[in-house]
């Protein structure tokens, strides 16, 4: 049995959730059942997880309230030897610890070491600087640390074996900035393309769950010169991204997503956690990254975009690089080691 404890909102947006939900398909491809307990504001996003089949238990007070690991402990309790994966930065030792005692092993998905001690029997961290971390964990602890773990759901494995051709300029781009985009740089992404001196460009933007500026949104997208479709919720990723010449994208775990899918990203960093990252990525040459979202302005966004669309060679590259780095079988490789660990 597979637990998967992770919550999603505005403010730290799917990412953790979504990557827990590539792991329990993986797992139960392999014969497991797997339980989601979360705090997700997500109606659509709940649902998702119900319609793929899997049960759903609903936080209303996420921890560090008492009830919330109470409730996983109970879950946990009904079967035997059961793995609970934690993932979100809100947890502590001191959670683990009380899962780990209660019976239950803990997988810890986790991305930049802040933990003073990890109670963990397994960490995984899929991001391409994980070897440079330290953690203060137990000696028997496993590490699983690099992006040979990347956690990608299903739908992308239809592209498995594709191969990306690079047009001589780029006029198709997919703009992805995580599932909340607290701080709206949709809209200047939408900005700076409406600048571009590209005949027939086109542009499909991808809104999350927890989007909550959709109607200034609009309003920019129906005055932009470039044809800009809004797609909310998105359950194709892999078609998009088959179908963008190049993303702009937050720096986070969508990245593996389009490292696999081979697109030449543009990344703009909105959170701590990302800062690594995309310094990770633009240094492995997939990604361009331009930093901290409040030190890009719209006019350096649309300067990086037109230097990269007419860039083919760098493009390609970009492409090549991607595929190197994320394979795809991250999932499959960790839930072998988590039944290996049975």
């Amino acid at each position: 049995m597979l637990i998967l404890r992770a919550d999603a909102n505005s403010r730290i947006g799917t990412g953790h959730l979504m990557r827990c939900l590539a792991l329990a398909q993986s797992w139960r491809a392999n014969g497991g059942e797997a339980t989601f307990v979360t705090n997700c504001e997500s109606v659509a996003l709940r649902e998702r997880l119900k319609i793929e089949g899997f049960v759903v238990v609903e936080i209303e007070n996420p921890y560090t309230r008492e009830a919330d690991w109470l409730r996983a402990r109970e879950i946990s309790q009904n079967f035997s030897q059961a793995w609970c994966v934690v993932d979100g930065y809100h947890f502590d030792a001191k959670f683990h610890g009380l899962i780990r005692a209660s019976g239950g092993r803990v997988l810890v998905v986790d991305d930049t070491a802040h933990l003073p001690f990890y109670d963990a029997d397994t960490i995984l961290n899929q991001n391409i600087n994980a070897a440079e971390l330290q953690y203060n964990c137990p000696p028997d602890t496993r590490l699983m640390l690099g992006t040979k773990y990347a956690l990608l759901r299903s739908e992308f494995f239809a592209w498995q074996d594709w191969k990306r051709e690079t047009p001589e300029v780029a006029r198709k781009f997919l703009i992805t900035m995580g599932g909340g985009d607290f701080h709206n740089q949709t809209l200047k992404v939408i900005r700076a393309l409406g600048n571009l001196k590209i005949e027939n460009l086109k542009a499909r933007t991808v809104l999350g769950a927890n989007y909550s500026h959709l109607p200034e949104l609009e309003r920019v997208v129906g005055e932009s010169p470039v044809h800009i479709e809004l797609i909310k919720s998105a359950e194709n990723m892999g078609e998009l991204m088959k179908w963008a010449d190049v993303a702009v994208s937050a720096a986070g775990s969508t990245c593996w997503e389009l490292a696999f899918m081979q697109v030449p990203s543009v990344l703009i960093v909105t959170a701590e956690n990302q800062i690594s990252l995309a310094a990770g990525l633009s240094k492995a040459a997939f990604a361009l990254n331009l930093g901290w979202f409040e030190q890009v302005s719209q006019s350096a966004l649309t300067v990086s975009l037109s230097a990269v669309s007419f860039d083919r060679q760098r493009r390609q590259k970009m492409s090549e690089t991607g595929r190197e780095i994320v394979d795809g079988r991250g999932a499959a490789r960790t839930v072998k080691a988590l039944r290996e660990n049975a």
